[in-house]
This record gives structure tokens, sequence and C-alpha cells, in this order.
């Protein structure tokens, strides 16, 4: 006879993944197969975005190619991401890929950001202001050097 299960009460269900988890999923699939131009497959998905983000995010675009010409443009589980040696180093998160209340810039692993025993890889972004943006490029600059 086969053991059943039991649940209680205090048992959670596991739903699996999301619907946005499974279309980021999708999405990074898609980029490895992908024989688009990365710079072009980045202003695309970049120009898909609500009004807010996409200033963000092509105001981003932007700094980091005048700033910081080594890293190259690409997606990264469908937002927009910038590589060095072909490792994603930083990405940009427009807050409707997981209807949260803000864009979030973030960091890789590949990221020299080290500052001691701990350190954010992550930031929200309300609005990019000139002091945000000089705060967003130094972290970048730091990060591939």
């Amino acid at each position: 006879m086969a053991a059943t299960k039991k649940t209680t009460a205090k048992t959670k269900s596991y739903e699996g993944f999301s619907e946005a988890e499974r279309d980021a999923m999708k999405e990074r699939a898609k980029e490895l197969k992908g024989k688009e131009d990365p710079t072009e497959a980045q202003l695309a998905k970049i120009a898909g975005m609500a009004d807010g983000d996409r200033e963000m995010a092509q105001r981003l675009h932007d700094l980091i190619a005048a700033e910081v010409p080594e890293l190259s443009p690409k997606l990264w589980y469908g937002m927009p991401g910038w590589t060095l040696g072909g490792k994603n180093v930083c990405f940009f998160q427009d807050a409707a890929k997981f209807k949260a209340r803000y864009a979030t810039f973030g960091f890789s692993d590949e990221a020299k950001i080290d500052d001691g025993d701990l350190w954010p890889t992550s930031y929200a972004v309300m609005k990019l202001t000139p002091a945000i943006e000089k705060k967003l490029i130094a972290l970048v600059k730091k990060a591939v050097r």
C-alpha cells in the first residue's frame, strides 16, 4: 500500500514558481539561444517598459555606455544587464517585472563591490537624480575595476 502524506493546517503547499519567475526563466533561455544584437535587444526591452522605468533604464543605458564603456549591454533574465568578459556585472529591474513598488539596480557576484563582511548588492531606485546617477556610476566603476 502506498504511503499517503498527511497535511495539517500548518503545512504550506508549494505552488511552484510564480508566473513572473517562469517568464524570467523563459526569457533567459531565449537570451541564451538568441542571435539578436545584445544592444538592440536591451533597447527593445527598455522601450517596452512603463514610462518612469523606461526613462530610468534608458538613462542608465546611456550613462553606462559613456562612463563605463568596458561593459557591454545585454539582457539578463529579461532585464537590461551589463557584462564584462561575457559575465553579468549589473542589471536594472523595472518595477513591473515582479510587480514591485520600485525599480532595482543590482549587482551580480561578479561585481567587485565587496566592502568587508557585509555590503548591499541591489538598490531600490524611485527616481534618478544627478546625485543618484553619480552614486550608481561610481558603484558600477568600482564593480569592474
